[in-house]
């Protein structure tokens, strides 16, 4: 559905043209377009065959934005070459959401398409709305960006008692904490998870920095969640209502961030994933259900390509809603939108994008692409990728969904279209252009993993001295036992999906074979030993690590259970 759009000038498009002098070229690079523009428009006009991007929306005025046909060629072909059954796309250009439209299947097993109204997980796109949620409070007089967290959180804590004093409310959004990226993913994924998000926030002082406090960028999933109830504790009210009630109702957007109702869930996409072996297969434990989700502030909401539209091009208006009512004033959507921390810039992004500059802001990224600001967020989850962008000096807005785990499709239809308003990019076919970097991707992952351990299948004590309870501090309980297969098996009380077969590998070492192989990374379980051949406990760390740093089963050290009541 289309919304109303103020006639006066964007002035958040103003702000983003006199930040610099490349602006100022910009700008007149857009006049010469506009012009250009006109000028097809008035052919297009006496031409009986002019197409627009979709029937049901308005047509495009920009000659340059791709065609509806080329368009649907574009995501089809990526659909089949990324293993990825369905996906749906939206544009707003120039106010208007110029195409909103499904493609493929939602679920293939019954083969029922997927259309513009199907749902689909954000997955991190939904920091965003966490990102609006505390700007509203900021817009209240409630809170500002460098209050502290324990003035509302009293129980927040990180390992270091310094940090945790001068952590702000800033410092939740912009993952400077010093911790790895994904620390305390654990506790989130692989979905369904058994914590609460107060035990979530509790558990972050067992978590230990990788970096110095506000030094290094490390992608925080659990800083979100924090947000989340910071949110909720101010606002006097859960932090989905909350968003519900101040975001999604007056926009009338059809999303959730707890549980969906029926006409929701009737037309949800199942998530997939794909290998050489299975070909594409479903991931169920992600899919979509009446359940409310722990990880929505971070990770969880759901919503589809229109309702997706409608945000991206309340965005480009300054944030009103179509009633012309400010959701977030002026001064805080520019916050929103200010860098905070730098991004490394790769090779790939300098030679193919030409990009000079690359930043986290508060819920979004900043990059430069052919001198145009581009304000985007990806969102990758097992079965779901999307990939949400505005550029407002183009007044051009996109977002994708699809149900595969596969980044190729997101990637090479972005690309398509945001490259196609932009006079200074030279044509390429971005499909093959992935297909290429993937594979280079590829080979550089491989060099990078360790050789497969070797071990001799044996260890040093009885089978059985090695089972029974174990706890951690934070992450709880697991069982090592011995089921009526005589097979030995690994499951975790808070982790329903972690449950995996057991195999003796060398020395005081085990290797767990997940049930789910996307669950999780094969693990050893490393076991300490006492001089009288108790066992002292046990540590993990994945099988096959092709990183020194890495967030799976670190800060855990799993003690038998009589040896933690002692303590």
């Amino acid at each position: 559905m289309n919304h109303p759009i103020d006639t006066k000038k964007n002035s958040l498009h103003r702000t983003f043209k006199e930040t610099t002098t490349a602006r100022i070229v910009s700008l007149k690079r857009c006049i010469f377009c506009t012009l250009s523009g006109i000028i097809l428009w008035l052919v297009m006009i006496i031409e009986s065959n002019a197409q627009s991007l979709d029937p049901q929306t308005s047509p495009s005025t920009n000659p340059s934005l791709i065609t509806a046909p080329s368009l649907d060629k574009v995501v089809s072909t990526a659909l089949e070459t990324f293993y990825t059954p369905g996906a749906s796309v939206a544009i707003v250009h120039q106010g208007q959401i110029v195409h909103a439209k499904g493609y493929g299947f939602r679920d293939l097993k019954k083969k029922t398409p997927v259309t513009k109204d199907t749902y689909f997980r954000l997955a991190s796109t939904s920091k965003a709305f966490t990102a609006a949620t505390m700007a509203i409070l900021v817009d209240e007089g409630k809170v500002q960006w460098d209050d502290k967290v324990i003035d509302f959180l009293p129980n927040f804590a990180l390992s270091d008692p310094a940090t945790t004093s001068a952590f702000t409310i800033l410092d939740l959004f912009t993952h400077r904490s010093g911790l790895v990226g994904g620390a305390g993913d654990s506790m989130l994924w692989p979905e369904p998870t058994g914590f609460t998000r107060a035990e979530i926030i509790h558990n972050l002082r067992y978590l230990t920095p990788e970096y110095r406090f506000r030094s290094t960028y490390g992608y925080s999933n659990v800083m979100y969640i924090t947000a989340a109830e910071v949110v909720a504790k101010i606002a006097n009210q859960p932090w989905e209502q909350f968003l519900h009630e101040r975001i999604f109702a007056p926009l009338q957007m059809d999303c959730y961030a707890s549980s969906p109702p029926d006409t929701a869930l009737n037309n949800a996409a199942m998530g997939y994933g794909h290998n050489d072996e299975r070909g594409i297969y479903p991931i169920p434990r992600n899919a979509i259900n009446n359940q409310s989700i722990v990880s929505a502030p971070a990770g969880g909401i759901i919503c589809n390509a229109s309702s997706m539209a409608i945000w991206l091009q309340t965005l480009l208006n300054e944030a009103h809603t179509p009633s012309g009512a400010a959701l977030i004033s002026r001064e805080q959507l520019n916050q929103i939108f200010t860098p905070q921390m730098p991004l490394f810039i790769s090779e790939h992004d300098k030679q193919t994008h030409r990009t000079h500059s690359k930043s986290y802001a508060i819920g979004w990224r900043i990059q430069n692409i052919y001198g145009y600001e581009m304000i985007s967020h990806t969102g990758t989850l097992s079965g779901y990728q999307a990939y949400a962008a505005i550029i407002p000096e183009l007044e051009l807005g996109v977002i994708i969904l699809n149900n595969g785990s596969n980044y190729g499709v997101r990637d090479s239809v972005m690309q398509t279209i945001i490259k196609s308003v932009m006079p200074e990019a030279k044509p390429v076919d971005w499909i093959d252009h992935y297909i290429d970097y993937q594979a280079k991707q590829e080979q550089r992952y491989l060099r990078r993993l360790l050789p497969e351990p070797k071990g001799s299948g044996t260890v040093l004590l009885p089978l059985s001295s090695y089972l029974g309870t174990f706890c951690d501090e934070w992450f709880g309980e697991v069982n090592l036992y011995q089921d009526q297969n005589n097979i030995y098996r690994f499951s975790s009380a808070k982790m329903p999906t972690l449950r995996g077969r057991l195999e003796a590998f060398d020395q005081h070492s085990w290797i767990v074979r997940w049930d789910n192989q996307n669950a999780a990374s094969d693990a050893f379980v490393h076991f300490e030993v006492n001089p009288d051949n108790t066992i002292k406990g046990f540590s993990m760390y994945p099988y096959t690590a092709k990183e020194i740093i890495n967030h799976e089963y670190r800060d855990m050290f799993f003690v038998p259970q009589p040896a933690l009541h002692d303590n």
